[in-house]
């Protein structure tokens, strides 16, 4: 089985990610984690060293190695699937593509909390990022949406979204 987890920024794809490959018995993989190893730099690094055009090319790079493998659960990064042809790749390779989807007052509510570690908002107050996610999501929406399931995450803990994907499956 192959579960790729898809949706913006802090909306729980790692987090979750680990506890659902746990619970089938199958090995977690974490885009951003791949990424760093390969680069031996950090995603912060990585932009503002080489760029986001450096970075989104080697995304795909590494995403397309990583769904060849055999049986998984794929957290990718928020801006993944929304660059060249990585949601069409995901589509194609995996079993199940799932959206964790979020509200942009949640959103909001997690990001600002971690603002220097996430590089393309650690510039902006947290008065700003309001407007600022709901472009994104806008813009990102449309590839989101091509995921096969649908999770909304508002005010779900983990253990209720983990249940609702394991009866999805």
């Amino acid at each position: 089985m192959k579960i790729v987890l898809v949706g913006y920024m802090a909306s729980g794809k790692s987090s979750l990610g680990i506890l659902l490959a746990d619970s089938l018995g199958i090995d977690f993989i974490d885009l951003d984690k791949a990424i760093e190893n390969q680069e031996r730099k950090t995603i912060p690094e990585i932009f503002s060293k080489r760029g986001e055009l450096y970075f989104r090319k080697k995304e795909g790079e590494v995403l397309n190695s990583m769904l060849d493998k055999d049986s998984f659960v794929l957290s990718t990064g928020g801006g993944t699937p929304c660059y060249g042809r990585n949601m069409e790749h995901i589509l194609v390779k995996s079993t199940h593509c799932i959206y964790l989807k979020l509200s942009i007052p949640s959103l909001v509510d997690r990001i600002a909390n971690e603002l220097e570690n996430r590089p393309l908002v650690k510039h902006l107050s947290k008065e700003e990022l309001p407007e600022f996610i709901g472009k994104h999501l806008f813009e990102r929406s449309f590839f989101y949406n091509k995921a096969g399931l649908q999770i909304n995450c508002d005010g779900k803990t983990i253990d209720e979204v983990l249940t609702e994907i394991r009866e999805l499956l």
